[in-house]
């Protein structure tokens, strides 16, 4: 969120780029295509951060050893022109290459914006890296709590167990920091990403249909519903396609204790793919 600058953006090596290509036929093809309203600075920071970067940096900046870009250490440069200049023209001898942004998000006129809300969300992390204390608690007690008193598992899917309805969290521990986490537990509508917006569909002919937007184009709309079901609509055969508020999530503020939220944080920071 949230949401690495040394060797920043090495996550676009073709490595990288894998990632991108892959997390983008996972999560809807266009990120930003799914979300109807243009994105305050931080969050297409944070998006373009965890969706291009998160990879080789990790959610909090800190994965490559010597470059911990998630709490402002940068060995090249000082100011956010010279962080600027390494993101778009690289870091020539190293990993770091030239990248050019395309594909802007809506309400987002060019690329320089991107490059400065990523500049942005990295000076979030690193003044918020400061105060957040780390979130203690037992990992197999929180997966205690997900897959019981929490009733997670009746949306979210771990390593092929549980529900399809809502994002599988398989590796959701790579992607989003322990603060994030704790955050979407205790607020989920502080900020529901486009792999978690749930839309409403009216054929011209049919029942009306509400589920997580799985990809949209400019042509067709794919969705799931709550049976698990997968929907495929031409747009033409629409009378409405409507992006739903909020999120369909509970708030676990009041449901779980202080100490049930820090146990299923540490879980959900332990996912880290089915390798792990």
């Amino acid at each position: 969120m949230f949401v690495l600058l040394e060797i920043m953006f090495s996550c676009f090596s073709r490595r990288a780029l894998a990632f991108f290509a892959l997390g983008c036929l996972t999560a809807g093809c266009s990120i930003y295509a799914q979300d109807p309203e243009a994105p305050s600075t931080l969050q297409l920071g944070e998006r373009l951060f965890l969706t291009n970067c998160a990879q080789c940096h990790g959610p909090e900046g800190d994965a490559i050893p010597g470059f911990d870009i998630g709490h402002g250490k940068f060995r090249h440069t000082n100011t956010d022109t010279g962080l600027a200049d390494i993101i778009k023209n690289g870091i020539p001898g190293t990993a770091m290459p030239p990248h050019t942004f395309t594909g802007f998000a809506p309400g987002v006129s060019s690329a320089q914006s991107q490059v400065s809300a990523i500049i942005a969300y990295l000076h979030h992390l690193a003044e918020s890296s400061l105060n957040d204390s780390i979130v203690s608690g037992d990992a197999s007690r929180g997966k205690a709590v997900f897959e019981g008193k929490g009733g997670c598992r009746s949306c979210h899917a771990v390593r092929g167990n549980g529900s399809h309805l809502g994002p599988d969290l398989s590796d959701i521990g790579a992607a989003r920091r322990p603060a994030d986490l704790l955050r979407s537990i205790q607020d989920p509508a502080a900020e529901v990403l486009p792999q978690s917006r749930f839309v409403r569909v009216v054929p011209r002919s049919g029942a009306t249909l509400t589920g997580r937007l799985l990809n949209e184009d400019a042509f067709s709309v794919q969705l799931i519903d709550a049976k698990e079901q997968i929907h495929s609509f031409w747009r033409a055969d629409l009378r409405e396609f409507t992006f739903l508020d909020g999120s369909i999530m509970q708030s676990y503020k009041d449901k779980l204790s202080a100490e049930e939220i820090s146990d299923l944080v540490n879980y959900l920071v332990s996912l880290k793919g089915f390798g792990n």
